[in-house]
């Protein structure tokens, strides 16, 4: 049966796949940054009306929500991401990237569509499109979000909010999908956590300078930074157990303009993934317990500033709906072709949408 109407709904996909790809060519050639999806929000909105969708646009800052209605059944939400990041395209593709933008700082930087969200506003489109015409081969009311922000970790909640939770039904499962690399025409997923928790932090210590030939006189920041870059990598090493997963990525140590010149402060930035809430909580308070430690260690004349910058949160699939999926997709592409994977060190706030409902959600490459 659900292979079926599975072939009723797809029987219209050869005719509309030109478009989808000329859509996903526009999209991609038209990146554009974080909580900036104007073109890509306006053109998602107008697909959705041609398709016989209520559409509300604005959610979010740019997000885009629409409804169709379909008889009484069941209430299901299928999200894509539209927003691009701030890195120059080298493909050398006829439909690449040239576009630049002016970022959250207010600098110029390059746009382009570096993790597949082109991909997801095309594939959304064509799904919301074949839904839509052929509405005979189910019932029950639709949601298509298409939503800004991901990369940022802003979007999903700021979608939620606006009060998307209030304006639109709430739906019985939320369903979304990443484009990711291994084999083409394979889907991949498990129950349980599927990305990682994300948490994004910056920490600044404070020293007192001095010259460099004057070394007794200063609290040097650039050393303190240093012990504590050293020491975070035992959190992993000698904290977490061989059972339990967490990475700690030091992405950003800044401190001074002049090299014979002992600064006033050293900036952190650091970056951890966790998939287990337990260990999250711990990997976070030992940065804090490490950071003042080794501040008071070096006789700092203030206590660090920690000031976290995201968050995503850890994304985990409902069993019986990822079953019940996995189960049609291998009735409809066959039983190699759907593979089942762990849990990706990518993070996502897909989550968001799910714990906010306090409904299932799943989420597959």
């Amino acid at each position: 049966m659900a292979r079926h109407i599975a072939s009723v709904v797809l029987s219209n996909l050869d005719k509309l796949l030109p478009d989808l790809a000329m859509l996903y060519k526009d999209v991609h050639s038209h990146p554009e940054l974080s909580m900036q999806e104007t073109r890509t929000a306006g053109i998602a909105a107008d697909k959705l009306r041609d398709a016989g969708y209520d559409v509300t646009t604005g959610v979010g800052t740019t997000g885009v929500v629409g409804l169709l209605r379909n008889g009484e059944g069941p209430t299901v939400m299928l999200r894509a991401d539209m927003d691009a990041l701030p890195i120059a395209e080298t493909t050398g593709l006829d439909y690449a990237s040239k576009v630049t933008a002016t970022d959250a700082d207010g600098k110029a930087v390059p746009v382009g569509h570096m993790c597949g969200h082109d991909m997801h506003v095309a594939w959304l489109v064509g799904a919301a499109t074949l839904l839509a015409r052929a509405r005979d081969a189910w019932k029950g009311t639709l949601i298509a979000l298409f939503q800004p922000g991901e990369e940022t970790a802003q979007g999903a909640q700021a979608m939620i909010d606006d009060g998307l939770l209030q304006r639109f039904p709430m739906p019985e499962v939320v369903l979304g999908q990443h484009v990711m690399v291994g084999p083409a025409g394979t889907v991949a997923g498990s129950a349980g956590p599927i990305t990682s928790a994300a948490d994004s932090l910056q920490i600044r210590l404070f020293g007192r300078g001095a010259h460099g030939s004057m070394p007794q006189a200063s609290i040097d920041p650039v050393v303190m930074a240093a012990s504590v870059v050293l020491r975070l990598q035992t959190i992993v090493a000698r904290e977490v157990a061989a059972t339990d997963a967490a990475v700690i990525t030091v992405g950003v140590l800044q401190a001074g303009t002049k090299e014979n010149v002992i600064p006033d402060d050293a900036i952190i930035k650091l970056n951890v993934r966790t998939f287990d809430a337990t260990v999250r909580k711990h990997v976070l308070a030992a940065i804090e317990r490490i950071v003042n430690a080794e501040a008071e260690a070096s006789g700092a004349p203030r206590k660090p500033e920690i000031t976290p910058l995201d968050r995503y949160p850890l994304n985990v699939n409902d069993e019986t709906a990822s079953n019940r999926i996995a189960e049609a997709f291998r009735a409809y592409f066959s039983p190699e072709r759907v593979k089942h994977t762990g849990p990706a060190p990518a993070s996502e706030d897909f989550g968001c949408f799910g714990t906010a409902w306090q409904g299932p959600s799943v989420f597959w490459f």
